[in-house]
């Protein structure tokens, strides 16, 4: 079944089936953000990847509790709610998102502190990023895409920046080395590991304790922030491919190459659409390696620069689609308002909000 195809069929069944039993059932209509709550829901499915261990076992809490809990935490992605403590409330407040959580009374509704220990424990157990994997393999694993659009964008800590410790540099002498002077070879770069491993080795490499990153914005002007990057595949309808969170320091370049073997992993695809910030041999290399076409845009280095050929530069502008989700994941879907601590749950915060974004494109495409 064909990716549109398939969407129509299931917003058919939710529209026609799901919508008019929860009329029924509920004593207050749905509005139209709960539909969309509800929709978002049936195309996530989060509580399918809720593992079946509990957490807290010494505290017998049931699976149908925990899967409650993380339709909830994809419900606090899709409203923004910037605290756990904001989303008690609201559950608290209204019936309907209660009851479409999985909470069947108010008297269920766990306290502050089991939301916290669930969150720590999806956020170990990467729950996010295997619902988004999933939905990538269900949707996408049959189509040919024409671009993959990859950027970064900076995303705000709440936590101080961890002190570098940078290995004490080695003097050397200029010039060649004497007759049988034996000298220690230079550490081999980062861009050309990556090129012999596997995507799953390279991103094991790359930092991601929160520090202090400087980035150009999108006027030229220089930017900097203390926490960390989101960096992002998207195809080009804006449907979110490849993620991953590092720390703020790292450089765009580094995490190309990890990011373009995922993806490659996950879908068939033609095109590779880069900024200047990509601009490495390396990265060219690869791409071509994996059997797509790399169009990037040069970095100049102080010196003049090719123009890109008409044909290649109008494809280039199909890289605004990415820029797009950046924006929608920081304004709709709390990129922006990062409250937790730590690379594992600022990265299940913000991978929420790509499970809640790839749903909503979906929706999109048949607006």
């Amino acid at each position: 079944m064909k990716l549109k195809e398939r969407i129509s069929w299931l917003m058919g069944c939710v529209q026609r089936g799901l919508f008019s039993h929860l009329d029924e059932c509920f004593d207050v209509p749905l509005t139209e953000q709960e539909k969309h709550l509800v929709t978002i829901l049936e195309i996530v499915q989060v509580e399918k990847h809720v593992r079946k261990k509990a957490f807290n076992q010494w505290l017998g809490r049931k699976l149908s509790e925990r899967e409650a809990l993380a339709r909830s935490f994809v419900a606090k992605a899709l409203y923004r709610y910037p605290t756990t403590r904001a989303l008690i409330h609201a559950l608290h407040s209204s019936p309907n998102l209660r009851r479409i959580s999985g909470f069947e009374s108010i008297g269920v509704i766990p306290s502050e502190s089991t939301f916290s220990r669930a969150f720590a424990e999806f956020a170990d157990g990467e729950l996010a990023k295997r619902v988004h994997d999933t939905l990538v393999k269900d949707y996408l694993g049959g189509e040919l895409l024409g671009h993959i659009s990859r950027d970064s964008t900076a995303i705000v800590g709440r936590e101080k920046p961890a002190r570098k410790e940078r290995p004490p540099k080695v003097a050397r002498k200029r010039g060649r080395p004497a007759k049988g002077e034996a000298r220690e070879p230079l550490p081999e770069k980062r861009l050309d590991k990556q090129v012999l491993q596997s995507a799953e080795e390279a991103i094991n490499e790359l930092p991601t304790a929160c520090d202090r990153g400087t980035k150009k914005n999108a006027k030229g002007y220089k930017e900097s922030w203390n926490g960390y990057k989101l960096h992002l595949d998207t195809n080009d309808t804006g449907l979110p491919i490849s993620a991953l969170v590092t720390s703020a320091s790292l450089h765009d370049s580094q995490a190309a190459i990890p990011l373009m073997k995922q993806t490659s992993d996950k879908v068939t695809y033609l095109y590779d659409l880069m900024d200047a910030a990509y601009d490495a041999q390396r990265i060219d290399e690869v791409s071509r390696q994996l059997g797509h076409v790399p169009i990037i845009d040069q970095n100049s280095r102080g010196k003049e620069t090719i123009p890109m050929p008409p044909h290649e530069a109008e494809r280039y502008k199909t890289r605004t689609t990415v820029e797009r989700s950046n924006a929608r994941m920081k304004e709709e879907f709390g990129a922006d308002n990062v409250m937790v601590k730590g690379h594992s749950k600022v990265s299940l915060h913000l991978m929420l909000g790509v499970v809640v974004l790839f749903a909503d494109q979906l929706i999109r495409l048949l607006e």
